[in-house]
């Protein structure tokens, strides 16, 4: 019978559509990256989704986040994922986690609860733990390396950690990794060279942060605010969910 799903069930089949209703994928950080894979598990028919992030929507935003509007600016980004995506599918279940991502916060999550797990947050310490977790408790994970100051979408590939050069991000990230005793990671990377932002104070958040009032981890406390655009981070969440989707159902296009 013809459902919303329908279109992906051509593709994927009807055994793997019943394998992803049941599954639960957390998704932490929704900003430009996780904001796009949340979306699209959830059309794809993901059953149950976290989405862990505890930074409000800022007017900077609307020009790459998914879940940023000029309605929302100001509102908490779970709040508005949510209210969106059971929009999309009402019967999706979320559970959201107004928090960051650290140490102190680690002990709140049950890895062994989910099917998947995606990074998305732009911390090498945030990162560093979650990829620990996940092996720890045999979860699967996909990290985004770093999208910031880039302008080229088509240069992004999905490889391990171990594989990858030039991005600065995923440098740092193998060193710590072979430290930690970790020896895979799948990722999303580009060896695009990253741009300079521009130097002027006039459109940076580093002196005129207009970050809504109760944000956490402000634009002023940042070394360097990168430059975005509507087009990197996109189709880099959207590469992480077709990841996802075709790692918990095992259907690929093996031409």
């Amino acid at each position: 019978m013809l459902n919303q799903f329908s279109r992906t069930e051509l593709l994927f089949g009807r055994e793997a559509m019943e394998k992803l209703i049941k599954c639960r994928v957390a998704v932490f950080g929704i900003g430009g990256v996780g904001g796009y894979t949340a979306e699209a598990l959830v059309r794809s028919g993901v059953g149950s989704i976290d989405l862990i992030d505890d930074d409000k929507v800022c007017l900077t935003n609307i020009n790459r986040q998914i879940f940023a509007t000029h309605k929302t600016v100001g509102q908490y980004k779970v709040n508005v994922a949510e209210e969106r995506l059971l929009e999309i599918n009402p019967d999706v279940k979320i559970v959201k986690h107004k928090t960051f991502y650290t140490n102190e916060t680690a002990d709140e999550f049950d890895f062994s609860q989910y099917d998947y797990v995606v990074d998305a947050i732009d911390t090498v310490t945030g990162k560093l733990l979650l990829a620990e977790n996940a092996q720890k408790s045999s979860v699967p994970i996909i990290s985004s390396m770093g999208a910031g100051n880039k302008i080229d979408p088509t240069a992004f590939e999905v490889t391990d950690i171990y594989k990858t050069s030039v991005c600065p991000l995923a440098k740092v990230m193998r060193r710590e990794l072979k430290s930690r005793g970790i020896k895979k990671l799948k990722v999303v990377y580009s060896k695009e060279p990253a741009m300079k932002p521009i130097d002027d104070m006039e459109i940076s958040c580093r002196q005129h942060c207009i970050c809504p009032e109760g944000t956490k981890r402000n634009c002023t406390k940042r070394r360097q605010v990168p430059g975005s655009n509507a087009f990197v981070p996109s189709v880099v969440g959207l590469i992480i969910a077709g990841e996802v989707l075709k790692d918990l159902t095992g259907v690929r296009n093996n031409y």
